[in-house]
């Protein structure tokens, strides 16, 4: 069957501006809903040059829509893979080589030396060698516990390989929202530093490249909050990684006068005038983006804020 490569830039008045990227595929490539939802499902749309697999996603003035299918083929959707919620995992994305999953604050990574049995990798892995032959889930990055949102994961060496890769070069795009104590100033700004371990395993910033390991953290201040009678002042801070070591943003900001709001560890005094009942830290992994280990193509992936973290930006008051 004939190849088709169909694609449309949203130009100022188009209707599909501020819409669901699926209308408009229907629009380019025809067929029912179905066919529509299949299309995403076997990656054979692109939203400016990046696979997109969400047909929810929102389109902006000057995007750029593309699919690309084989003429008079029905794309039917995939099996939608079980949700793992009540196991502290939603799986977004899979395929034989990666699977993507957005996970919940209170569950650990990888075990500490406790040996916890029951963490994210394992629970991954469960699910990936009964659902995929001859695969097992391979940890590429981490997050904290207390830190929710997104990670990827490799089912084979391969894969492995590949994404590690990306990540010693910083390619991925990693992008976290956090909700920090004070007002901060400048709006932008990057934290460079070698980050060192202690006696108690706590990290912190070292002049001497000898001792730590280079960390460096970008920074745009979202929204800010000035204090009142019921909470102190918050700022929600989106972060940038370009290197990705433990505790990394945690450290780094607390050290700058803005813990994290719900870190135990680092200046927890800090936040001690804002109400935080959660046990949590305000830090979510909402952007994770990495080329394919196998075809090349960009993939790009959004987790929305949990439930608590737009709570706490409602009850501070946060103002642009």
């Amino acid at each position: 069957m004939p190849i088709l490569q169909r694609e449309q830039k949203l130009e100022p008045g188009s209707t599909f501006i501020g819409g669901r990227i699926d209308r408009c595929v229907q629009q380019i490539a025809g067929g029912s809903r179905s066919h529509v939802t299949g299309l995403f499902d076997h990656d054979c749309v692109t939203l400016n040059g990046a696979t997109e697999i969400n047909p929810g996603k929102t389109l902006r003035e000057g995007d750029v829509v593309s699919v690309r299918f084989e003429a008079n083929r029905r794309y039917s959707p995939r099996r939608r893979p079980e949700e793992h919620k009540h196991r502290g995992f939603t799986i977004l994305y899979e395929d034989p080589d990666v699977i993507v999953v957005d996970k919940s604050a209170e569950l650990l990574t990888v075990p500490t030396d406790a040996k916890e049995p029951h963490t994210l990798v394992y629970r991954v892995n469960e699910h990936v060698r009964r659902t995929t032959r001859g695969s097992s889930a391979l940890v590429v990055h981490r997050l904290d516990r207390g830190v929710s949102g997104l990670l990827v994961f490799a089912k084979n060496e391969e894969a492995s390989d590949s994404l590690q890769a990306q990540f010693a070069a910083h390619k991925p795009d990693r992008r976290y929202h956090a909700f920090v104590a004070g007002r901060m100033t400048p709006a932008t700004g990057t934290y460079r530093s070698y980050l060192a371990t202690g006696k108690n395993l706590s990290r912190y910033s070292t002049r001497d490249e000898e001792d730590g390991e280079l960390a460096v953290t970008h920074y745009q201040v979202l929204a800010t909050s000035k204090a009142s009678e019921r909470c102190g002042s918050v700022s929600h801070v989106e972060v940038q990684l370009e290197t990705g070591r433990r505790n990394q943003i945690r450290v780094q900001f607390a050290e700058a006068g803005h813990t994290v709001i719900g870190d135990q560890r680092y200046r927890r005094e800090l936040w001690k005038d804002i109400p935080w009942p959660f046990k949590r830290l305000a830090l979510h992994a909402a952007t994770l983006s990495f080329e394919h280990p196998r075809s090349g193509i960009p993939h790009r992936f959004e987790s929305p804020l949990p439930k608590e973290l737009v709570e706490l930006a409602k009850y501070a008051g946060l103002q642009r």
